[in-house]
């Protein structure tokens, strides 16, 4: 397994962008920004509520929360890895803020809260990263009060564009041995990465026990022209901490130096030329 990604914190402010350049850098940001606003508007919160941020990572939602509401209502960052608690804190003391703040290291399939804490629970991103989305989202409908609201942003990473899409057959030896592996590994069921869509995200909260579900899909397409170290970074940087590679994946399939000569055809292939990449997102709502 790559050693690029030490952990949680590292990974999201470094490795996740090191592939970009500034400009595409800037557009993820403002991408992201625009993904904060999303799920805060449609969680309609008010002032005196409990709301937490499961996963909150770097923090986008809950400090989304902050700049918003301030002390109005109590905002608990929640993440499993401590490093990213970490990191949460840093920036509040940095920013002076220490009132109606809470910090909770948990895992969402296990929630150290008592039932029918929280008025709002968020996340952003996480989904990808839980193997079991049932039990994560019975672990939120206890949590939150009768009348609660859980909002998400969640990439469909099952529906995203393929290598083989980007490429004709012939521009690769051996096209369709890596089409069939590359299928194989996109839609394994035991990948938490792509082992969900938007109808089972839908029945697994109904299922939960939410009775107001809404999954909205959108899909995003960008244009660009990467470059052979671009190109090269889509293959060998970890998707997330303790995540296989791309390359990695296909090593479970050929041996390396196959691997590394489809890699390099692969950038013969697409370099400086204008692909088109798309991939699905969805923006959840679910009542208590």
């Amino acid at each position: 397994m790559t050693g690029v990604c030490k952990n949680w914190s590292t990974w999201l402010k470094k490795t996740r962008f090191s592939y970009m350049t500034q400009e595409q850098v800037q557009q993820t940001i403002n991408w992201l920004n625009s993904i904060k606003d999303a799920v805060i508007n449609i969680a309609d919160i008010k002032d005196g509520q409990k709301i937490a941020d499961f996963g909150c990572g770097s923090g986008l939602l809950g400090f989304g929360v902050l700049e918003k509401f301030e002390d109005r209502v109590e905002i608990i960052f929640s993440d499993k890895f401590e490093d990213c608690l970490d990191e949460c804190k840093k920036i509040l003391n940095e920013l002076k803020i220490k009132s109606n703040v809470k910090f909770l290291q948990s895992d969402i399939t296990k929630i150290n809260l008592k039932k029918e804490y929280l008025d709002t629970a968020m996340t952003r991103s996480v989904l990808v990263h839980v193997p079991d989305k049932q039990k994560a989202f019975s672990e939120l409908f206890r949590i939150l009060k009768k009348g609660g609201c859980y909002c998400a942003f969640e990439p469909i990473i099952s529906q995203n564009t393929r290598y083989y899409e980007l490429l004709a057959p012939d521009s690769v030896s051996d096209y369709f041995e890596f089409k069939k592996a590359e299928k194989e590994f996109m839609e394994n069921p035991l990948d938490p990465l792509v082992n969900f869509s938007a109808q089972s995200l839908d029945d697994n909260l109904y299922e939960a026990g939410f009775y107001d579900v809404t999954v909205n899909i959108n899909k995003v397409t960008s244009k660009y022209s990467p470059n052979k170290d671009a190109i090269k970074n889509w293959f060998t940087l970890p998707p997330a901490p303790g995540q296989k590679t791309v390359k990695e994946r296909f090593l479970d399939y050929f041996e390396e130096k196959k691997v590394d000569n489809f890699i390099a055809e692969v950038q013969n292939a697409l370099s400086d030329k204008e692909v088109t990449i798309s991939s699905d997102t969805a923006l959840i709502k679910a009542i208590k």
